[in-house]
């Protein structure tokens, strides 16, 4: 078997192709890792047959349906999964051929209702319902700590002992564990009656995960993240350095606008001499008022560079088709000692 582990932070993706056809499979790929995932797979010269993930995830935001359309490929999640853009969905027990491999999902409900885990060879890939030394939890929705109990002791934890764990996160450095050393060393696993389990899991009590919300809503339900507008924006749209508009700006070049996008409270504190005010919120109703010749030069500004960088995205869209945005944003400008005015 090819196996590339791909660590984010504490998530843990997994690319694993047949040695003898080339054929391969992502498992929980991450979305600020495309460019690297697809370099993998470039350079282990495998062809990826199937994009799969093994739940709902509320932690980190999955590239699967990018990584879908970028190769081609099907996204496979379990039948109970939420997103609109999950091309097949397995039942419990069904396989996944992939070349000369063999992967069996198993439905392990708990973490969330759509869990399953993926069981190959010699290994498994258990999603956040076995992590190392812990289990997925059961608090955020559609978990059920009941479910997860069953689908660790009555399915999970009864396969091959030899069988190496490989969970989709570990913040403690870890790249894999074996059932065996699981069902040993595991102190969650170490409460085998169904009430302790549950009313441990119950008094867990922990912190919602950063990006909650954001997660949630584009994992289940096929939308954007921020930073996914932020890159397309960005992709769309040409920069202008600090030094470069200082030096426009000192030289009297009046061919083109500055354009402050920040709320007026933020405008007045301190702009770039000479610039004019559009809130960002007010840009598409206002902007033909303000801004009569569509052929102008138009530097967008806000506190930290990315309202603006939408913002010029937005005004390229309108047909301004020379706008651009200052890099880094009023916080560099004020830092490197630019002149202000208000």
């Amino acid at each position: 078997m090819l196996f590339e582990q791909i660590t984010t932070g504490g998530c843990q993706s997994y690319l694993l192709a047949c040695p003898d056809t080339r054929a391969a499979i992502l498992i929980d790929p991450e979305l600020s890792q495309i460019d690297r995932t697809m370099g993998l797979a470039g350079q282990m010269g495998v062809h990826v047959r199937y994009v799969l993930d093994t739940h709902t995830h509320a932690d980190h935001f999955s590239a699967s349906r990018e990584l879908g359309e970028l190769l081609h490929a099907p996204v496979v999640m379990n039948r109970l999964s939420p997103a609109p853009y999950a091309q097949m969905r397995l039942d419990d027990g069904d396989m996944l051929i992939v070349g000369n491999l063999r992967l069996r999902a198993i439905h392990t409900p708990g973490h969330t209702r759509d869990s399953m885990c993926v069981v190959a060879s010699d290994r498994v890939f258990t999603g956040d319902t076995l992590l190392i030394g812990g289990t997925g939890r059961t608090d955020l929705p559609s978990g059920d700590p009941e479910a997860l109990f069953d689908s660790l002791f009555g399915k999970l934890l009864k396969l091959d002992a030899n069988l190496s764990v490989y969970p989709a996160h570990d913040y403690k450095g870890r790249s894999s564990s074996t059932i065996g050393a699981e069902i040993a060393e595991n102190p969650r696993l170490q409460k085998t009656d169904r009430a302790e389990f549950v009313a441990m899991m119950q008094q867990l009590d922990l912190a919602a995960p950063t990006h909650l919300t954001e997660a949630l809503r584009t994992n289940m339900n096929g939308g954007k993240t921020v930073a996914q507008l932020l890159s397309e924006a960005s992709a769309r749209v040409p920069f202008i350095a600090l030094e470069e508009l200082a030096a426009r700006i000192g030289g009297n070049d009046g061919g083109f606008v500055v354009l402050d996008v920040r709320e007026k409270d933020a405008f007045d504190a301190g702009h770039v001499p000479g610039a004019l005010h559009l809130p960002r919120g007010q840009l598409e109703l206002r902007v033909n008022s303000m801004l009569c010749d569509p052929t102008v030069k138009i530097v967008t500004c806000c506190e930290f560079g990315k309202i603006s960088t939408l913002a010029a995205a937005t005004l390229r869209d309108l047909g301004f088709v020379r706008s651009s945005a200052l890099d880094g944003g009023m916080t560099a400008w004020r830092e490197a000692g630019y002149p202000l005015e208000g």
